[in-house]
């Protein structure tokens, strides 16, 4: 199938890859122009702009940082829409906030676009093996004519609801993501402070209730100080603003949450703003003068 494919990001270029390896003709396009040659040396055809990816296939995909990017990407005069023909299908896997997907959503119908938003998580590793978890919104008969296309991606592929369901269910994920990091970031931080090894304290709790995928990938990069971002501190700082701004639309308190974004804030303002949001720890041990290695 042909498939379109725009923002060639951390994110956007395995998920180009893995659409490529299954078979699959993609027509990429990014601001940035060297994205778009690494792709299309693994076999991408290039395109000049959004537009072009959109009038030149019927399945259009979008992978950018927030929304004001997806929005510009499809409202603009060189955008999806002003391309795409009337009977195609836009997939926005961007994490932005759901009243955004929604009014994008709705400028899509008027044109005679299906829309779907289908945010991921899993960070780049997921993504490099195709194993991302993928959270849909949308009607079901087109999540349907599309499911096949995001397997290729996702290990894990739900319809949640709506349009903005999606976006809405990764909300979710992301508030608890920054609670398990920050939860952890605390653990280790009390368990290296009284001395005991931090690899012996992995090892005895992360098969018992205590375990999560969090611990298990974010304690290892911790313990071997890397710090390099599968998903980046200011990333995660705009998914919890989203976050935010929904829960109190509809009046959903989030007070650990709001915890959550100071320590990100905090971490932006000592220039870790590009480093894997288990920089957290950073916070721990800041406060406390200590670091959790092996």
């Amino acid at each position: 199938m042909k498939i379109g494919f725009i923002g060639l990001g951390i994110m956007g270029k395995p998920m180009v890859r893995n659409l490529l390896k299954a078979g699959h003709e993609v027509v990429a396009y990014d601001i940035i122009r060297t994205n778009v040659e690494d792709v299309a040396g693994s076999g991408a055809k290039p395109a000049d702009s959004a537009k072009g990816v959109a009038e030149q296939c019927k399945l259009i995909i979008t992978m950018l940082p927030n929304g004001h990017h997806v929005t510009s990407v499809v409202m603009e005069e060189d955008g999806v829409l002003a391309g795409a023909k009337k009977g195609s299908t836009l997939v926005d896997m961007s994490s932005i906030a759901p009243l955004v997907s929604q009014a994008l959503g709705k400028a899509c119908m008027e044109k005679g676009i299906k829309m779907l938003d289908a945010p991921v998580s899993g960070g780049e590793p997921k993504a490099v093996d195709g194993t991302l978890s993928i959270m849909v919104g949308g009607d079901e008969a087109v999540f349907n004519e599309v499911y096949d296309i995001l397997k290729v991606m996702g290990g894990s592929v739900v319809l949640c609801g709506d349009l903005g369901a999606g976006n809405t269910t990764k909300l979710a994920n992301q508030v608890i993501v920054a609670l398990n990091i920050a939860a952890v970031s605390e653990a280790f931080t009390l368990s290296t402070r009284t001395g005991v090894d931090p690899v012996k304290v992995f090892q005895a709790i992360r098969g018992g209730l205590a375990g999560s995928s969090v611990m298990e990938a974010k304690i290892p990069m911790i313990m071997d100080r890397n710090f390099n971002p599968g998903f980046k501190v200011d990333l995660h700082i705009k998914d919890l603003s989203n976050a935010l701004e929904t829960a109190h639309s509809v009046g959903a308190p989030l007070p650990f949450t709001a915890m959550a974004m100071e320590i990100l804030q905090n971490l932006r303002a000592d220039g870790y703003g590009q480093q894997d949001h288990s920089a957290i720890v950073k916070y721990y041990e800041k406060l406390t003068g200590s670091e959790i290695r092996k």
